[in-house]
C-alpha cells in the first residue's frame, strides 16, 4: 500500500478535503530545492550544537532543533507559503484564528529505531478532543529524501476517524517522499518516524499550526527576541501568535492586540466580539450569540 499523494500544484481545498477523508495528504515537491538548501545551511550550526533526546519517545539518536523564525529567514518563506497558510485556514475553519504550534528540523541518525505511533494532539495534556475538532494542521517538510530505509515518517491511514488508540508498526505505511514535499496530517492521526536503517541521515522540517485558543508548544515570543519581531511583516507576525486568539484571549495591558507590543497604533481599541462577527457564518453555533450584539466605533 502506498499513501496519497497530490501535485506541487493542488490546491489548498484539494489538500484540506483529502486531509479531512484520510488524515494526511502527501503534496509532492512543494517547495524548491533552493529554499531547502537555504533553511539547511542556515539551520546547520544550531543542528550540530543541538542535544540528542533523552527518552526512546523524542529518540536518543535525534535531535529537535527549533526557534526557525528567529534562526532561518528562509524557513519564513516557507511558514507563511500560501497553499501552506490556505490548508491550514480550512482545516481550522471550527475557530477564529489560528497559529503557530511549533517550529523545528526533526534530524533521524543512521541507527535510530522506529518511534511509537501517537497522535500529536496528546502534546496538550492528553486532552480528549472530539473526534470532529481539529485542534492542528501540521507538516513535515522532507529536508532530506524520505525513503522508507532512511525512516520516513509511518502513518496510520483512517486512524484519525478511530476511537482506537493502540496500532502497531505493522498497521503504519512509510510517507515516502522527495526532498520538498510535504506530508500533511492532523492531530488525529497516529504516526511516527520510522527506523533509520541507512547510513543516511534523516531530516524533516515540522511545522505545526493550531486554533488561536490553545497554548503553544513552542513559545515563538520566547524564541523569537522581540528585537527581530519588530523586523518582521504582519501576516508572520499574526500567525506567530501577535493577535487575538479569539476575541478575548491573549490581550495585553487595557484590553489591548498583542501586536501593540511590536508596533504602537495610531488608536488604541479594546479587544471586542468584532472577529467573532467575521466567523459566524461558518460557524453556526455563533448566531445565537451574535444575534443582540451592538458595536460602536471606537474613541480617540
Amino acid at each position: 500500500m502506498s499513501l496519497i499523494h497530490l501535485p506541487s500544484d493542488a490546491k489548498p481545498e484539494d489538500i484540506a478535503r483529502t486531509m479531512k477523508e484520510n488524515g494526511y495528504c502527501i503534496v509532492d515537491e512543494l517547495a524548491p530545492s533552493s529554499l531547502m538548501d537555504r533553511i539547511s545551511a542556515e539551520m546547520a550550526p544550531y543542528v550540530d550544537n543541538s542535544m540528542y533526546g533523552l527518552d526512546n519517545f523524542l529518540g536518543l539518536q535525534t535531535k529537535r532543533t527549533g526557534a526557525l523564525i528567529a534562526r532561518s529567514p528562509a524557513a519564513r518563506e516557507l511558514i507563511m507559503l500560501p497553499t501552506v497558510t490556505g490548508t491550514a485556514g480550512l482545516v481550522l475553519a471550527n475557530a477564529s484564528t489560528f497559529r503557530l504550534h511549533l517550529t523545528q528540523i526533526i534530524s533521524v541518525y543512521p541507527g535510530s529505531p522506529a518511534q511509537k505511533l501517537h497522535q500529536d494532539e496528546v502534546a496538550w495534556d492528553f486532552f480528549p478532543f472530539p473526534l470532529d475538532y481539529e485542534i492542528q494542521c501540521n507538516l513535515l517538510w522532507a529536508l532530506t529524501d524520505y525513503t522508507e530505509e532512511m525512516g520516513a515518517t509511518r502513518v496510520v491511514p483512517g486512524s484519525h476517524l478511530s476511537t482506537r488508540k493502540k496500532y502497531s508498526i505493522e498497521d503504519s505505511v512509510p510517507a515516502v517522499m522527495k526532498r520538498g514535499s510535504a506530508l500533511f496530517y492532523t492531530g488525529k492521526i497516529f504516526h511516527g518516524a520510522g527506523e533509520n536503517k541507512s547510513d543516511k541521515l534523516r531530516q524533516a522540517i515540522n511545522i505545526t499550526y493550531a486554533v488561536g485558543w490553545v497554548r503553544q508548544e513552542e513559545n515563538q515570543y520566547l524564541s523569537t527576541p522581540i528585537e527581530i519581531a519588530r523586523t518582521l511583516p504582519d501576516d508572520l507576525l499574526k500567525v506567530m501568535g501577535y493577535q487575538l486568539g479569539c476575541f478575548s484571549m491573549g490581550y495585553m495591558r487595557d484590553g489591548e492586540d498583542p501586536m501593540t507590543a511590536i508596533r504602537e497604533p495610531d488608536k488604541r481599541v479594546p479587544y471586542n466580539v468584532g472577529i467573532l462577527a467575521e466567523t459566524t457564518k461558518k460557524r453556526t453555533q455563533l448566531a445565537g450569540f451574535m444575534n443582540d450584539i451592538e458595536m460602536i466605533e471606537p474613541g480617540e
